[in-house]
């Protein structure tokens, strides 16, 4: 028995390890510019509302899109390690007994997110750009009323930023670099 598989699968193989090579240099190519990709975003974000106006159709599409774009922003919001959760192993071990400090509070500790800015950009872009490729297609157009998922993503939205900000003013960290020093060359010529 021959147990190889046919020429045709291996072609097709082939092409597609081809061109998930060549869409991962173009990731990566792109990864330094960060504001030229997140302007790229916007412009398709504001194509697809474009699309959708003057369409005037596949509101269930845009909603999910929201409710997707929403979930991304408040994982990029997010630290990755919980500090209610680490709050909850103290006190634990607090009622354990006396043990050696493990982490003094003046410690410096930078914010890592849960979801970092590339993948948030990466995914956010690629649901546009999924959301607009629907919009192709009639079936996707589901009748609906679109003012209440309005109203409803928007009482959405602010609850979920309310809470998201009561955690963030909880436990005391900031998740964007707001005043922060700069190192490099900054024009002055201190050193010349």
């Amino acid at each position: 028995m021959n147990s190889e598989p046919p020429a045709e699968a291996n072609a097709l193989w082939a092409q597609k390890s081809k061109l998930e090579q060549r869409y991962q240099i173009v990731l990566d190519r792109t990864t330094p510019h960060t504001t030229e990709r997140w302007v790229f975003t916007g412009v398709a974000l504001l194509i697809y509302f474009i699309r959708v106006f003057f369409a005037q159709g596949w509101y269930i599409v845009t909603y999910a899109l929201g409710i997707y774009l929403l979930n991304l922003f408040l994982a990029f919001l997010q630290p990755k390690f919980d500090p209610s959760l680490e709050m909850d192993m103290q006190a634990d071990a607090a009622e354990e007994g006396p043990s050696l400090p493990t982490r003094s509070d003046d410690e410096f500790r930078p914010f890592v997110r849960r979801l970092p800015e590339f993948k948030f950009w990466h995914s956010a872009t690629r649901s546009i750009v999924i959301a607009f490729f629907c919009t192709l297609f009639r079936i996707f157009d589901i009748p609906v009323f679109w003012p209440i998922l309005l109203l409803y993503f928007c009482i959405l939205f602010t609850i979920t930023m309310k809470r998201q900000i009561r955690h963030m003013i909880k436990y005391r960290y900031i998740p964007f670099n707001v005043g922060k020093k700069s190192y490099g060359n900054s024009g002055s010529k201190i050193f010349k």
